[in-house]
């Protein structure tokens, strides 16, 4: 039986190349319209669903993808501007319980997306070999992160979303 949580596998790190990287940001490209694609048809009773037991509903997904992945932008920008920054964690569940999330209508956070990717792709197209080898710290895992491995996690979470959105679909019928 499939692991619900992980529905494309467990994520893995991969050593720099472009071809890799040529994919990644396709990837990171594409995420916007992958995630309307998928969500165009879904009325409010359907965003409501959490895509597994003690999941998040489709709703808060796509609202956690616009918050997760301008996190992940601003990461990029600090990693860029200074010099072995801290990050700022933040809870994921609460910010997915927030009144946003519940309320608003999932079209801004894809909106937000479409925009958001846009200038980060511009910025990871530009990005040099070195650039790439910058690390941030993560205060709550104490561990140093390069952006070539952060970008290979972005890459990854954005299809492993909406793969749970994907698989909930398949198996509800809708």
């Amino acid at each position: 039986m499939k692991d619900l949580r992980y529905p494309i596998g467990n994520f893995e790190f991969k050593p720099f190349d472009e071809e890799t990287k040529k994919g990644w940001l396709n990837d990171i490209k594409n995420l916007p319209n992958d995630l309307e694609l998928v969500v165009k048809d879904l009325n409010k009773a359907q965003l409501e669903t959490p895509y597994r037991d003690g999941g998040w509903t489709v709703q808060q997904v796509v609202h956690h993808l616009a918050d997760s992945h301008m996190n992940c932008f601003v990461y990029f920008k600090l990693t860029l501007t200074e010099e072995l920054p801290t990050i700022k964690d933040y809870s994921e569940n609460d910010w997915s319980n927030t009144t946003d999330v519940l309320n608003t209508p999932i079209t801004f956070s894809i909106n937000l997306l479409y925009a958001l990717h846009q200038r980060w792709l511009d910025l990871l197209s530009s990005l040099t070999n070195e650039e790439w080898q910058r690390k941030f710290y993560h205060p709550t895992h104490k561990v140093e992160i390069s952006l070539w491995d952060m970008f290979a996690v972005y890459s990854w979470h954005g299809k492993h979303h909406i793969a749970h959105i994907k698989n909930l679909i398949e198996t509800k019928g809708w």
